[in-house]
């Protein structure tokens, strides 16, 4: 009988330091928290759409960032480019094709550290059904406790270059560009 309570004694004490040590989880506030792209039009001009970010959860080990995972969902079909004909055509099949496949997502499996508050953070990118690794240039602006909130939250700042034909967006390459410039800025708070 000793033995069984010693055992489930140190199950417990086991139990507890895993909670202990465990990264804090941060849930993405929508509605701080948005995807600006660009995209050259012809070389005319650099039109932009904006996604508010869905959905998200960020696993922050703060003693061991490179340990931190982010995982994110966006509604594609929610996009803002503020010409409604233009949202209406890039939600048809030639490029998102959103009746399809409504959601995106980025799913994190590496964390680099690059600096005392900036990160490199590679993961998948999952947009049209077809994933492919991206590497996310991350700066933690700022964390602390929100005064809105009154949660401890944390804000930052992600920039990314890709490529939409990656993705299966081929449509009039090369006039209208293959190159977009992303801007991600978010916030999070403890959950």
């Amino acid at each position: 009988m000793k033995k069984w309570i010693s055992f489930l004694m140190s199950l417990l004490s086991f139990f507890f330091f895993c909670i202990a040590n465990a990264a804090d989880i941060y849930t993405i506030d929508p509605n701080h928290s948005y995807v600006l792209w660009h995209i050259s039009h012809f070389d005319f001009s650099h039109p932009s759409g904006k996604w508010m970010i869905a959905e998200g959860t960020l696993h922050l080990d703060k003693d061991k960032p490179q340990n931190s995972k982010v995982n994110v969902l966006i509604h594609v079909n929610d996009m803002i480019t503020g010409i409604p004909e233009l949202d209406k055509h890039l939600k048809e099949p030639l490029f998102f094709d959103t009746e399809k496949y409504p959601n995106a997502t980025f799913v994190s499996n590496k964390v680099t550290l690059t600096g005392k508050n900036n990160a490199d953070v590679q993961g998948l990118l999952t947009v049209r059904g077809i994933s492919k690794p991206i590497v996310l240039h991350v700066k933690l602006n700022k964390m602390g406790i929100s005064p809105i909130t009154n949660k401890e939250t944390f804000g930052f700042t992600a920039t990314t270059n890709l490529k939409r034909s990656d993705f299966g967006m081929t449509t009039l390459l090369p006039g209208l560009g293959d190159q977009v410039q992303i801007n991600i800025e978010a916030e999070a708070f403890k959950s």
